[in-house]
């Protein structure tokens, strides 16, 4: 498993190639899907943590049923771009899943992520406790959007 850029991912991507998002929180980690064209992303259930090895085990699962090429995780920078205890976290996360994987991950910046999936779910008049079931498959639907936008610019034709 190799971590890469979205520029590299662009290269080695096939068409028809799904890509995930993950949103890797303490008690849960957001997923989100891409459709095979990688133009959107849609939020899936969140894998509720329990340890490690289980987490890994759910999230390769997934990634065997829904085909996925490579997944693009959120690194919680701080709002000054320095990196805290969530970065490192989330780096070790993908360190050790490098062991039990050869699916490339993608590391993409998520500041504001959280709060822009919270302002959508609050426009679509979401409940509370529908929102706190949602937050984190819908931040990591706004991660691996992003991403995505990014690739279709990387890989369109020019004009």
């Amino acid at each position: 498993m190799a971590t890469l850029t979205i520029e590299e991912l662009a290269q080695v991507l096939q068409p028809g190639q799904a890509i995930a998002g993950l949103d890797l929180g303490t008690k849960t980690i957001g997923l989100a899907m891409s459709d095979l064209s990688r133009r959107f992303a849609t939020p899936r259930p969140v894998i509720k943590r329990v340890k490690f090895t289980q987490d890994a085990q759910m999230l390769l699962a997934f990634a065997e049923k829904e085909k996925v090429a490579a997944f693009v995780i959120g690194l919680p920078m701080n709002m000054d771009g320095s990196a805290g205890p969530r970065v490192q976290a989330t780096r070790a996360f993908v360190r050790t899943m490098g062991e039990k994987t050869d699916l490339p991950f993608i590391y993409w910046d998520e500041r504001l992520s959280t709060v822009a999936a919270e302002r959508a779910l609050l426009e679509m008049d979401v409940s509370r406790a529908k929102r706190a079931e949602r937050i984190d498959s819908a931040a990591a639907s706004f991660i691996l959007q992003g991403a995505l936008d990014r690739l279709y610019a990387l890989t369109r034709p020019a004009d």
